[in-house]
C-alpha cells in the first residue's frame, strides 16, 4: 500500500508546537496561536503568532480588535495594590492615530502581517527625505512628520527598511547599529578610559549622543539606533 506523502512546510507554528525537529507538521496548534482565514497574514501552515502584552516591544505591531497598531511606548506597571498592567502607546498604522491602551500582561493579540522593503536613503531637501527603492530604482519622498526621529542616525546612502501595512508606509527602520564621526564634543580628557561618566557630542548626522569623557571630535563611534546609546568607539 502506497503511504500517504509528507508535507514539509517551511514554516511551522513559531512556539514550534506543531512542527517537530524534523520539519514535518505534527500537531494542530497551541495557545500560542491561532488559525486565521486571510492568508497575507497567516504563516504558510495558516496560524498567526499570538503575542502577550508581557513580551510588547517598541516597533511591534500587532492586531487589536481588528485594527493594526504599532507599538510606539510601554511600561509595565506593578501597583502596591491590585494586579500588575502594560501601559501602552499604540499608532494606527493606517491613519497615524495615537492612542494609550492598558492590558494585563497575559492578555494576547495576532501578530500583525507587515511588509519591509530595503530602501536607499538619498537626501533631504529641507522638507522631504528622499529614498530609492533598490530594486526598481523608483524614487519617494516621505514628509519630516512621516519619518519622525527615526533618521537621525542615518547618513546619506545609507539602506533602511520601510516598513508598510496594506500599501501604507508607516514606518521607517534604520540599520540596528550606525558608525558616526563626532563632529563637536569637549576635548577628551587624556588617560581617563572610563565609560559611566559622559559628556554631550554631535555626530555627523546632527544627531546628539552620550559619550564617555575621552572621545574626541573625529572619533569614529558605533551607536545602536534602537536607544540612542554609545556602544564603543572604532
Amino acid at each position: 500500500m502506497k503511504m500517504p506523502e509528507k508535507r514539509r512546510f517551511s514554516y511551522g507554528c513559531l512556539c514550534r508546537s506543531v512542527t517537530d525537529s524534523c520539519g514535518y507538521r505534527s500537531g494542530t496548534g497551541c495557545d500560542q496561536c491561532v488559525p486565521v482565514a486571510d492568508p497575507s497574514h497567516t504563516l504558510r501552515n495558516g496560524w498567526k503568532k499570538m503575542i502577550s502584552a508581557g513580551d510588547f516591544r517598541n516597533g511591534l505591531t500587532v492586531e487589536i480588535e481588528g485594527v493594526v497598531y504599532q507599538i510606539v511606548e510601554f511600561q509595565h506597571v506593578k501597583p502596591g495594590k491590585g494586579a500588575a498592567f502594560v501601559r501602552t502607546k499604540l499608532r494606527n498604522v493606517v491613519d497615524g492615530g495615537v492612542v494609550e491602551k492598558t492590558f494585563r500582561p497575559t492578555e494576547k493579540f495576532p501578530q500583525a502581517h507587515i511588509d519591509k522593503k530595503d530602501m536607499q536613503y538619498l537626501y533631504n531637501d529641507g522638507e522631504m527625505y528622499n529614498f530609492m527603492d533598490n530594486e526598481t530604482y523608483e524614487q519617494i519622498a516621505l514628509t519630516t512628520d512621516a519619518v519622525g526621529d527615526t533618521m537621525k542616525f542615518v547618513k546619506e546612502n545609507d539602506n533602511v527598511k520601510m516598513l508598510s501595512y496594506k500599501g501604507n508606509i508607516f514606518a521607517i527602520e534604520p540599520p540596528m547599529f550606525a558608525e558616526l564621526e563626532v563632529t563637536e564634543t569637549e576635548p577628551g580628557i587624556k588617560g581617563d578610559t572610563a565609560t559611566n561618566v559622559t559628556k554631550p557630542a554631535t555626530v555627523e548626522t546632527g544627531a546628539q549622543v552620550a559619550v564617555p569623557l575621552f572621545v574626541n571630535q573625529g572619533d569614529k563611534i558605533q551607536i545602536d539606533t534602537r536607544t540612542g546609546e554609545y556602544l564603543k568607539r572604532i
